[in-house]
């Protein structure tokens, strides 16, 4: 499976993909549709090689280095690039001026927090 999504990226050569159809391994179960790839999977075979290296290394630059024989700068450089590809998404995204003023209005935060909070959105 894994030679599969090897060629198909090979093929496409990081242009645009979108999935048509889904089909469950071992199961009489498709779905078809228009799915955008996940980001992780629309980076180039060495980029996603790189990351799973990275994950396996704990996030551990010194082993970076020692496992690709490149230096510090060179993981970071790399690093920077491959995340710059990335979306991402705010977990905890800051609250709304809507919702500040509700939990004014209620009474949960004085004015003086409202506004800072209001401050630190922008």
């Amino acid at each position: 499976m894994a030679s599969d999504w090897q060629e198909l990226t090979r093929l496409t050569q990081g242009a645009p993909l979108t999935v048509e159809r889904v089909r469950l391994a071992g199961r009489d179960l498709a779905v078809e549709g228009s799915f955008e790839l996940p980001a992780l999977a629309r980076l180039v075979q060495e980029d996603q090689i790189f990351v799973t290296a990275f994950l396996r290394c704990h996030g551990s630059i010194k082993e970076m280095e020692a496992l690709f024989g490149i230096s510090y700068p060179t993981v970071k450089n790399r690093l920077n690039r491959i995340a710059a590809q990335l979306d991402y998404i705010e977990i905890n995204p800051p609250p709304s001026a809507m919702e500040l003023l509700g939990r004014l209005d209620k009474g949960e935060i004085d004015v003086e927090e409202t506004l800072k909070k209001l401050e630190e959105r922008s």
